[in-house]
């Protein structure tokens, strides 16, 4: 049996910036401990680091440096750049290890550590336990002797490198002439690379959240306030608006009507257009619990088939690398195309839709509504202590849930991962009984919550 992770959560390491566990003291550890146990061989060793654009990076990326360095690894420091961009270049560098600094789409005050192994793929949850292992256990008598120090150098073009990576996902020949694009970077790590894509196909690209101070990444912008995004796009009177998260491994867009296109639509579309061209593998997609049953009616009207896996972009992944998939995501935002990147890359997403749009001609509020989403509602219950689910009035109301909506919608109630709280999901036909089985719940739950 593997050991138990206590420090990684469902995306790596995360916490409030020079609070445990997000301190320099951990992320030097972390450094130590995943240094030595990917130095394999007698080869140069090397691992290459990434970052968003908040403050705390500039705490975190130092350590984590020394950290390496201390194991004996070569670190080559990649500056801002979006989290598939780091996966990318940990192959392309034939490195042994790379490394995010990102919270994703959490306010500044927080920071977290991604790891990517030498295929480019987030580390298995097994391999993040033995790591944390390590931490805990004595390092200093395994430490590189001095002469075995690795050394640490910046990549000028690593964003260079991106940009043109990026662009060779885009159908040979076309271009983006004509189109006028809203692309929100929420101020994070795609601040520069996501807006020359863009422009360098030819887009007319009205560019927001590309100013960050280390402090408002994700403020009032990004993947997750999306009402900013579609307020531009009717401002600027564009065709469409992309909106990414602080790391750029998420996509959320507005027609030009400024109505959200979720990632559940976005999958939708991505899975149709493959599918039509014969480039779709596995004879369907890959989902999780939260995607809605209308994406899954849809898909099993064309003859395809959702699978669904736990929340977490990285179980996304691992069910389709099972299943020989190569289209995977999340209602969230999270796009992984196995066929140009071994994570989520919003950008990349992005740009398969925008290719659809140029085939197709029509507006984006028509070619992106690909089904009709089943009424969805979702609520929070914060406890304390022990979790509430196991409690029988909450075990007796849930049957009771689940025997109103029986095969014509579905319940999902979970822990969140990250916060003291359970998840209280249900969609059917009927909004009004989602919306009474929903507050049913929730209300029995807070009642033992404690």
């Amino acid at each position: 049996m593997s050991p138990k992770r206590r420090l990684f959560g469902t995306d790596g390491i995360r916490g409030t910036a020079n609070t445990d566990p997000m301190t320099a003291g951990t992320a030097l550890r972390l450094g130590q401990a995943a240094g030595l146990m990917f130095t394999r061989g007698n080869h140069r060793h090397r691992v290459v680091i990434g970052k968003d654009t908040r403050l705390s990076g500039y705490m975190i990326e130092p350590a984590l440096t020394a950290g390496f360095i201390g194991a004996g690894m070569d670190v080559v420091l990649l500056g801002p750049l979006p989290t598939p961009a780091i996966a990318m270049m940990t192959r392309n560098l034939r490195a042994d290890l790379g490394v995010m600094i990102s919270a994703s789409h959490n306010p500044y005050e927080d920071n977290g550590i991604k790891l990517f192994g030498p295929d480019g793929f987030k580390l298995s949850d097994e391999t993040e336990a033995e790591i944390e292992a390590a931490m805990d256990g004595s390092l200093l008598g395994h430490l590189a002797k001095p002469a075995k120090l690795g050394r640490a150098s910046r990549l000028d073009d690593a964003g260079g490198r991106y940009i043109e990576a990026a662009k060779s996902t885009f159908p040979r020949g076309m271009r983006l002439d004509g189109l006028k694009i809203v692309i929100d970077c929420a101020n994070g790590a795609a601040y520069r690379v996501a807006p020359a894509v863009l422009w360098e196909l030819g887009a007319d690209v009205i560019r927001v959240g590309v100013e960050p101070d280390g402090f408002n990444i994700n403020r009032d912008c990004g993947s997750t306030i999306p009402a900013f995004l579609c307020s531009q796009v009717l401002k600027h009177g564009a065709h469409v608006g992309l909106a990414l998260d602080g790391d750029a491994d998420r996509l959320i867009m507005s027609d030009e009507k400024g109505q959200i296109i979720d990632g559940d639509q976005v999958l939708g579309l991505i899975a149709r257009s493959f599918h039509a061209s014969g480039r779709l593998t596995g004879g369907g997609i890959v989902a999780t619990v939260m995607s809605n049953l209308g994406l899954e009616r849809h898909l099993e009207a064309g003859g395809l088939r959702l699978h669904r896996t736990n929340v977490g972009d990285r179980y996304v992944v691992e069910k389709m690398r099972a299943a020989g998939i190569n289209i995977g995501g999340e209602q969230s935002g999270h796009m992984i195309l196995s066929d140009y990147a071994t994570t989520g890359d919003g950008l990349l997403a992005a740009l398969q839709v925008l290719a659809v749009l140029i085939e197709d001609g029509r507006p984006a509020s028509e070619v992106c509504r690909v089904f009709t989403p089943y009424p969805q509602l979702l609520k929070n219950v914060r406890f304390t202590g022990d979790s509430p689910l196991d409690k029988p009035s909450v075990q007796s109301a849930i049957a009771e849930a689940e025997a109103l909506l029986e095969t014509s919608g579905r319940l999902l109630i979970r822990k969140s991962g990250t916060e003291p709280l359970i998840r209280v999901m249900a969609e059917g036909p009927d909004e009004a009984q989602v919306l009474a089985i929903v507050d049913a719940l929730v209300a029995e739950i807070a009642a033992v919550a404690g």
